[in-house]
């Protein structure tokens, strides 16, 4: 059983993660095998250009990494991320599905990918744990 025995529980943790609560980023399903965040798109996530920040992106993939790696083993911290942006979101809100590809003793690989709720790939997020 992971660190978070529910859910709600885990919501309770990340609601503390100000940056990314502040921009809408929504915890929806977290398990001990993979975690779901999602984010409505608004205008305060577009870039001068009218499309979609880089970094809100990052944000949506990067809480999904927290959000299982911290149910992997609670007292995680990124050591190493990098994101391929695959494409321009079409629709109204990212997904972003985090599973586990390595969990060691002290370090965990979790890979990210972001979707739009089209179903086109956004972005490509790996990260590296490290445990505390």
């Amino acid at each position: 059983m992971g660190t978070f025995k529910t859910l709600e529980e885990a919501k309770e943790f990340f609601k503390d993660d100000g940056f990314a609560s502040a921009n809408g980023v929504v915890l929806e399903e977290l398990d001990d095998t993979h975690s779901v965040s999602s984010l409505v798109l608004t205008e305060r996530h577009k870039n001068a250009m009218g499309g979609v920040m880089g970094g809100a992106i990052f944000t949506l993939a990067d809480f999904a990494f927290a959000t299982l790696s911290n149910q992997l083993h609670r007292g995680t911290v990124a050591q190493q991320v990098s994101i391929n942006y695959l494409g321009a979101p079409k629709g109204g809100k990212l997904i972003a599905r985090a599973v586990c590809r390595k969990n060691g003793r002290s370090s965990c690989i979790v890979n990210v990918d972001v979707v739009d709720d089209t179903g086109k790939d956004i972005a490509q997020f790996v990260g590296t744990g490290f445990k505390l």
